[in-house]
């Protein structure tokens, strides 16, 4: 880049002609993107109905420019099946746990406990996303929002924080996690397909990363306006 110019290779120079043609082939996801993201934007229909119509329109592409046989039809039903399967099974263990949660009055103790700490509404967010970082060592991460959200969501509305904001730091954090040291579990991921890799040089890659992540917490901490702007204008 600008900072270290010849610090990686550089890739073969295109002509415009081979730029258009190289577009011709990825006009498809991203006329996709654009009908999703904007009809979402726009109020047509909720994020449920967006991903619906997202597999449609995947679906009718896929038979418009042939790639989409009957055999590749049942492969990623089957693959859809399987997925779902793997989804329901973690929902069911989060409903019979919220019910238990429910029981037990779990949620209003915890918020009365953080909340009565005296270390302040960010001493008390620190704590929640330090308990995701370790977390992202131990556990997948559909599983753990699924799972600790409704524990820690009354603490965070109970401290006045937006529940829009607090869900895309979740997220982020959620994300960290899986690759933080000395357990992140998308880490051991990589080393399994790169296996003449060794771990420490798999770790000493992604601690960059590490670091942008953590920059980027602070800042949407410091400012919410930052994840919330573009949410508070969309229509519906």
């Amino acid at each position: 880049g600008v900072a270290r110019p010849g610090f990686l290779p550089a890739g073969p120079k295109s002509s415009w002609a081979d730029r258009l043609a190289a577009f011709r082939d990825v006009w498809s996801p991203l006329l996709l993107f654009l009908f999703v993201i904007g009809g979402l934007y726009g109020g047509f229909f909720i994020p449920t109905e967006a991903g619906a119509v997202g597999a449609v329109g995947a679906f009718l592409i896929g038979i418009l420019r042939g790639k989409l046989n009957r055999e590749g039809i049942l492969q990623s039903l089957l693959q859809a099946t399987r997925t779902a399967a793997a989804v329901f099974t973690v929902l069911i263990g989060a409903l019979c746990f919220g019910y238990f949660l429910t029981i037990t009055q779990t949620p209003q103790y915890v918020t009365e406990f953080l909340t009565g700490l005296g270390i302040g509404p960010y001493g008390v967010l620190a704590l929640i996303l330090l308990m995701y970082l370790v977390l992202g060592c131990l556990m997948d991460a559909m599983a753990m929002v699924i799972l600790t959200v409704p524990i820690v969501f009354p603490v965070v509305t109970a401290l006045g924080f937006d529940p829009i904001w607090f869900g895309i730091i979740i997220v982020m954090t959620v994300e960290l996690g899986l690759i933080h040291p000395p357990v992140g579990m998308n880490v051991f991921v990589i080393k399994s397909v790169i296996k003449d890799v060794s771990m420490s040089t798999v770790f000493a890659g992604v601690l960059p990363f590490v670091v942008t992540d953590l920059i980027r917490l602070v800042i949407l901490i410091a400012f919410p306006i930052i994840a919330l702007w573009l949410p508070m204008r969309m229509i519906g």
